[in-house]
């Protein structure tokens, strides 16, 4: 009876692993300066205006300019930001953006 159960029992650990693998990751953040963003996209810069790439934004992330609740398009160049990104079906979203405007 035992090797009957115990291989089912494998498979649904293994069927759990994998269902719950992804809500395991961990969200990173990272700090840069704005290019442009818009139309469900950032496209920023490290702290040191170099390397520049770009962001899906989840239509549910929470954006917020100077500590108050603001838009993706609200975002404009130079504006300071980190980033909150989750990797999602294989794909990194932006989940947060902490926006400030230059000094």
């Amino acid at each position: 009876m035992l090797y009957r159960t115990l291989p089912r029992l494998l498979a649904a650990l293994a069927l759990f692993a994998l269902a719950t693998a992804p809500a395991l990751a961990a969200d990173e953040t990272h700090e840069g300066l704005v290019v442009s963003a818009g139309a469900d996209k950032l496209v920023m810069t490290d702290k040191d205006g170099k390397n520049e790439h770009s962001h899906a934004v989840s239509t549910g992330a929470r954006i917020t300019c100077d500590g108050k609740e603001c838009k993706l398009e609200d975002l404009r160049k130079g504006f300071k930001v980190k980033v909150t990104v989750k990797k999602s079906e294989g794909k990194d979203q932006v989940t947060q953006i902490e926006a400030k405007k230059p000094d």
